[in-house]
């Protein structure tokens, strides 16, 4: 397994970004492969656009449901856009590729405690694939994949460059990007088929330069921008190429903001633990952060 660098306090932002983008290539999905998920006719023989988008939005789901962090949802989302780049696989496969994938991404980013029992996993998925089935298709991905797992995802550009342009700002300014906010907004994206093509490096920048883009405070938004045109220089990005990728990003956010949008929810989830299933879970799983009461007050 290749790690790539988590980036230590005492490494400089310039051997830090030249680790992840050295990388970078290495760990795109093939095009080749995505264009032919992008042309599959939606006829149940051949894994589409919309199915990888299902998929990607269950994962999600469980993401939020056994409160894992985004690094373990992005990383699932990476290796399973490779896996489906370099593997031709039935539609039926894809919820035991999906739950795999994101089963490796846990054990590689959660700490060992937090790491559900397989068995479980399924269960809460709901899910009719059995251990052994999961045990087949995660060798079958490693393999496919040459067991290289930590891959330098969108949010990993995001947090270097988001801790990169707030060390150059003062107070004030650094309240404008929310990283929070951002990482929220990438996990829309991951929902989206169209950014599996985009270069993680680009897909952070585009984020950052929309969340610039949507403040409207010129005090402290031109220092941001002065910062974020540097970083593109060091990248190498065209302007073209970054107005395009933020556009999408826009129609992107645009679409998940609509009550037409499905939203990934755990509606699913929650009917599955309840009675026997509910008693045999671990008493860890039960982690869900819940929301605290708004307080009522005059308009």
């Amino acid at each position: 397994m290749i790690d790539t660098v988590t980036g230590p306090r005492i490494q400089s932002f310039a051997v830090q970004l030249k680790a992840l983008t050295d990388l970078e290539a290495r760990y795109q999905p093939k095009l080749s492969g995505l264009r032919l998920i992008e042309s599959a006719q939606d006829n149940g023989l051949k894994v589409t656009t919309r199915l990888r988008e299902l998929e990607v939005k269950d994962l999600l789901s469980l993401t939020r449901f056994f409160g894992f962090s985004s690094e373990t949802f992005s990383l699932a989302i990476s290796l399973l856009d490779r896996f489906l780049s370099v593997m031709k696989i039935q539609p039926k496969h894809l919820s035991c590729v999906g739950l795999c994938c994101f089963y490796i991404a846990v054990k590689s980013s959660e700490e060992e405690k937090n790491v559900p029992l397989a068995n479980d996993l399924i269960r809460i998925s709901q899910n009719r694939f059995t251990v052994s089935d999961m045990i087949r298709m995660e060798k079958i991905i490693m393999e496919k994949l040459y067991w290289k797992v930590k891959a330098p995802t969108a949010l990993r550009f995001l947090r270097l460059f988001h801790s990169h342009i707030q060390e150059q700002l003062n107070d004030e300014s650094k309240k404008i990007l929310s990283l929070e906010r951002m990482e929220s907004q990438l996990k829309a994206c991951h929902c989206s088929f169209v950014f599996s093509k985009i270069k993680p490096s680009l897909l952070a920048m585009a984020l950052l330069c929309f969340e610039e883009q949507e403040q409207h405070d010129p005090e402290h938004t031109d220092k941001i921008s002065e910062a974020l045109t540097s970083l593109q220089q060091q990248l190498n990005i065209k302007d073209g190429d970054l107005l395009c990728v933020r556009e999408v990003v826009r129609k992107c956010l645009a679409e998940y903001a609509t009550t037409k949008c499905s939203k990934p929810n755990s509606q699913r989830l929650r009917w599955t633990i309840s009675g026997r299933t509910a008693r045999q879970l671990k008493h860890s799983y039960y982690k869900i952060t819940h929301l605290p009461t708004i307080p009522e007050s005059a308009c």
